[in-house]
């Protein structure tokens, strides 16, 4: 088992490797400090980010017994590249704020947070490329893969019929396939096929799990880092908005007025979040999570007993807890 000083010891030295890997560069002649760099250290060094993805690493890496300080590169490459998906996510969304704190394109403009993403893919890239070179090969697929998947995303504003299946291509596009790239590199320098195999199914189904979290956050109006109804407010189909635009002809047409303004009032806002709360879409939106989190525990298989394994588990079964409780306590 890995025991929660191991991994606060593992942590702690890949926040170090951050900060080193995002000082300042050689910006040129007569340049007094790095603006992108000093953009990205505000986005990820700053922000209080969970290091959800190191941590992912670490677990996995300890379920096929390699050691910690091979999984430290690993490790931040996987933060950064979440980094410079977040730049850019921030750009298309018109992001103002993020974890409470104004967003780089709000501080230094759009032009700066997207050739800050961009230098941190290219840092990243070429510190994996002296690791073997599946790793480097599968990051490229996985930055490739989130690349589509935010391009979905965008592509699919204002659908109201979106389907199901386009909606999880999304999720596992921009989520899971980092979560499974954790375990899919750490198995790589284990080389140990069968786990990566498993590591990556288990991340991807975690992932879409992850983004369902967030969808039903939303609509509560716990996620303490964005205001209630903001995917409503982006025109962002929702695992929630989805369900229940599919039973309620009603609220289909409001949401499709609310959308023919360029600002949806207050409480246009509350009227239509009212009607998603009612439809039973959350609650429905609930057990297709924990579908996708049983799924992720299977894909586990004979390392669910290894060390780090039970971590992993009793991450999802936390996830899985904490929305339920947060349904719950919205229907009480």
């Amino acid at each position: 088992m890995e025991t929660a000083g191991e991994l606060s010891d593992f942590l702690r030295v890949v926040e170090q490797r951050l900060n080193a890997a995002l000082a300042d560069g050689d910006a040129g002649p007569d340049v007094k400090g790095d603006t992108l760099m000093e953009a990205a250290r505000h986005l990820c060094l700053g922000s209080g980010g969970k290091r959800a993805r190191p941590m992912l690493v670490r677990l996995f890496g300890a379920a096929v017994g390699v050691p910690a300080e091979q999984l430290v590169e690993i490790a931040v490459s996987a933060e950064l590249i979440h980094s410079a998906s977040l730049l850019h996510d921030d750009v298309v969304d018109a992001g103002m704020f993020r974890r409470g704190r104004p967003t780089v394109n709000a501080r230094w403009g759009n032009i700066v947070a997207v050739m800050s993403g961009d230098l941190i893919l290219s840092t990243t890239l070429s510190r994996l490329a002296q690791l073997d070179p599946r790793v480097i090969q599968s990051a490229l697929s996985v930055v490739s893969e989130m690349t589509r998947a935010a391009i979905a995303e965008v592509e699919a504003r204002s659908q109201m019929d979106l389907p199901m299946s386009r909606l999880r291509y999304i999720a596992e596009g921009k989520t899971g396939s980092l979560f499974g790239w954790c375990g899919h590199a750490a198995a790589l320098l284990a080389n140990k096929p069968e786990a990566v195999e498993r590591f990556d199914g288990f991340g991807r189904h975690l992932g879409v799990a992850f983004q369902i979290a967030d969808d039903i956050r939303d609509i509560l109006g716990t996620d303490v880092g964005k205001p209630q109804y903001a995917d409503l407010v982006s025109r962002t189909p929702s695992m929630p908005m989805l369900l229940a635009l599919a039973k309620d002809d009603g609220l289909r047409r409001k949401l499709k007025d609310a959308w023919a303004f360029s600002n949806i009032t207050p409480e246009r806002l509350q009227d239509i979040g009212a009607g998603i709360l009612a439809s039973g879409a959350v609650e429905q939106s609930l057990e297709r999570m924990n579908a996708e989190i049983e799924a992720a525990l299977d894909r586990l298989g004979p390392f669910a007993s290894q060390p780090g394994g039970d971590e992993l588990m009793g991450w999802a079964h936390k996830l899985s807890a904490g929305i339920t409780e947060q349904v719950r306590s919205r229907a009480a």
